[in-house]
């Protein structure tokens, strides 16, 4: 919703500004440029992209209009799964924690946690890692440097969206240029004209560089940089389970795996320690005490 604000602001400060000064807002209605320059950026997104990553930048647009997912009750409800996976295995020991590894769509651990059943490449970047120490003779310090390298591999992957869009932003003026200088062919056929049409003319040509101009600065670059803080929001996400399971390896109690965790989120999304407790401490002991689902 806040993106949408943001967009009539920029639309209403520069067509407003435009219009304070006697502009008249119908010359600015021009299809043919807006045609030459969306056909050119859309057909340069298809040069310059294999599908997968056009797929991948149609999900993160989707993304920015609903915001930013990781919430302080995300991270509440993270912490409290975390802990309460934890705290079977140090009670009840690993194997009592295979059959919520491995069906965790069946846990009633897992089944609480909604936000980490759907997203589904956290859930098996927790999961996956469980059932590396399920199996044994992992090191801490290995174990770390193979969560670091997972969460930079999805890193660089969710890094070449912002890269496309702030290039896509880079060329949009170059894109309005093209248009103006295809108005200007256009006025030197006319120029024999009388000096009003020749005038008109001009005017459409140099709206396809400020087409171009504004949609680079005013929206697709600040889109770039939108993409980028989500990308880094998710990637904390990541850091956090990471925290926790590594902590937990080196054989921290579950209190104390969960105040790691809770210490690498961004100070605006943080539960306070006092917060943290208590929802650990109200977590239900039904699921914790029910017998683990039985494989399908």
């Amino acid at each position: 919703m806040f993106v949408y604000v943001g967009i009539a602001v920029v639309l209403v400060g520069v067509l407003g500004g435009f219009a304070a000064h006697g502009g008249p807002l119908g010359v600015l209605i021009q299809p043919s440029e807006f045609f030459i320059i969306g056909g050119a950026t859309i057909g340069s997104l298809m040069i310059s992209s294999p599908i997968r990553n056009l797929k991948q930048l149609v999900a993160a647009i989707g993304a920015v209009t609903r915001g930013d997912r990781y919430t302080k009750e995300v991270y509440v409800n993270t912490l409290k799964t975390m802990y309460e996976v934890f705290t079977i295995a140090t009670r009840d020991g690993l194997i009592n924690l295979e059959q919520h590894i491995e069906h965790p769509e069946k846990s009633a651990i897992f089944a609480k946690n909604e936000f980490l059943l759907q997203h589904h490449h956290g859930l098996a970047f927790f999961c996956d890692t469980i059932k590396l120490l399920l199996g044994g003779g992992v090191p801490p310090h290995d174990l770390e440097a193979m969560l670091e390298a997972d969460i930079e591999s999805h890193h660089a992957e969710t890094a070449t969206t912002p890269t496309m869009i702030q290039k896509i932003g880079d060329s949009l003026p170059g894109l309005g240029i093209v248009a103006a200088v295809l108005g200007i062919v256009v006025t030197m056929q006319a120029i024999d004209g009388p000096p009003a049409e020749i005038g008109n003319k001009v005017a459409a040509a140099l709206v396809g560089t400020f087409i171009g101009v504004l949609a680079s600065y005013g929206f697709v670059q600040p889109l770039a940089t939108h993409i980028e803080v989500l990308n880094q929001s998710e990637a904390r996400f990541f850091e956090c389970i990471k925290a926790g399971v590594v902590a937990f390896s080196k054989g921290n109690a579950p209190i104390m795996v969960v105040e790691f965790s809770r210490r690498v989120i961004f100070s605006d999304v943080r539960p306070t320690f006092n917060e943290l407790e208590s929802a650990v401490r109200s977590s239900a002991k039904p699921a914790e005490n029910q017998p683990p689902p039985e494989s399908a």
